[in-house]
């Protein structure tokens, strides 16, 4: 196996490991590419190697940008997991050597028993996983440093050998799903809730990259309330390489709703709205879709009635990846995501506001329509989407920022 020459100022070394785009068959160059380009996108200008080979995401760093490094890893969607390695030759004495370190760590960290499992790429090697297994537990079963048990381990240790031979104990798990960007672009209605967030994530998992629209109606929500959806965007694109967050005055819009429209269809008109604004948002963007955070019945005004409605108003599909999840499966992904915290801060959106005691549960297309027409808004609709404020957030920005302040001085 053909050994890779790594700068030797990078001592850092971590591995990750492909998950389902491992399955895309002749379609896998694409996949992997992308993946390649995301991740070196939000670590461009730090002193770090990317590289793809066998099933294995390979980065090699300089110790000041690991933190950077291992938080773009954490985000980074497309991988199952990734690990901090001990890379060392191919051969089991230093092997042993190694996994008898991790060993004397793990127990200092109150670790009783481990575990070994090893994987050969490199053929040439001439152990079989087994053999490695056996060998290199002798050093730390020999001493009494730990218990051998293989059904229910403290800590296992693995040993895989390829172009150099990599040591871990200690896995993350992390976003699988595939590289953001191979399954073209959404753009979410991105609100201050929990749910919006967590449906953009979702669709960024299946690989779309997404941009995002907020609704903004000064002075009845507050600049707060705007910075609380800038927030969100800002964590979104840490997941998803970038993002654009469209900034659409309703102020005017929603007047005219709450002077014409029927009480009890005033949210439902406010979605129309809406989406008749994402409609023109989408072309000019070359958005393949809109999402929305809806879920099926979780509020009076999200019935089937009425989200067919809304979708009839849609002039490209309408993803909505919440719609079969409950609340409490909701609240943990955006725990999960780091959304949760700033989706609960008590700023409320325009919905929030603007929602009647009581709202239509069962509107038809044609009361819908009839409604929209004599509002008389399409010129206001026009006139906010063009004059909407644009805010670009980048993952490399969150990360030297938040995560890397050592790389800006």
């Amino acid at each position: 196996m053909k050994q890779i020459k790594i700068n030797p100022d990078f001592t850092e070394r971590y591995l990750g490991q492909l998950g389902e785009l491992t399955l895309k068959g002749g379609n896998i160059h694409f996949f992997e590419k992308q993946l390649l380009i995301n991740l070196k996108t939000v670590l461009h200008g730090l002193p770090v190697d990317v590289r793809l080979g066998a099933g294995r995401l390979y980065v090699s760093c300089q110790k000041e940008a690991s933190c950077a490094v291992e938080y773009a890893l954490d985000h980074l969607i497309g991988i199952t997991g990734w690990a901090k390695v001990h890379a060392i030759s191919k051969d089991i004495n230093s092997i042993t050597d190694s996994v008898t370190e991790l060993a004397k760590q793990a127990r200092a960290e109150g670790a009783k028993t481990f575990k070994i499992e090893a994987r050969r790429e490199d053929k040439s090697f001439t152990l079989n996983s087994y053999q490695i297994c056996v060998q290199a537990a002798s050093g730390a079963y020999d001493n009494g440093i730990l218990k051998v048990d293989v059904h229910n381990p403290d800590v296992i240790i693995t040993v895989e050998v390829r172009d150099e031979c990599y040591v871990y104990s200690a896995k993350k798990k992390t976003c699988r799903g595939l590289p953001v960007g191979v399954s073209g672009k959404g753009l979410l209605l991105l609100s201050g809730g929990l749910d919006s967030p967590v449906a953009g994530y979702r669709m960024m998992r299946r690989g779309m990259k997404v941009e995002c629209v907020y609704f903004h109606s000064y002075p009845y929500t507050s600049e707060e309330a705007q910075k609380k959806v800038e927030d969100l965007a800002n964590i979104l694109s840490s997941y998803g390489v970038e993002t654009h967050l469209n900034v659409i005055s309703f102020t005017d819009v929603q007047k005219v709703i709450k002077k014409k429209a029927p009480v009890a269809f005033s949210t439902l008109m406010l979605r129309v709205c809406m989406i008749k604004v994402s409609n023109l948002l989408a072309e000019r963007i070359g958005a393949d879709c809109i999402i929305t955070g809806e879920s099926l019945a979780q509020v009076a005004s999200q019935t089937v009635e009425n989200l067919a409605v809304t979708e009839h108003f849609a002039q490209k599909p309408l993803l909505r990846p919440l719609i079969g999840m409950d609340k409490e499966e909701i609240i943990d992904t955006a725990v999960q995501i780091g959304t949760y915290n700033t989706s609960i801060l008590p700023y409320e959106d325009c919905c929030v506001l603007f929602s009647p005691k009581h709202p239509v549960l069962h509107a038809s297309i044609e009361e819908a329509e009839s409604i929209y027409n004599d509002m008389q808004v399409d010129e206001l609709i026009r006139k906010a989407y063009e004059e909407r404020e644009i805010i670009h957030f980048c993952a490399k920005d969150f990360y030297t920022e938040k995560q890397m302040p050592i790389l800006k001085e």
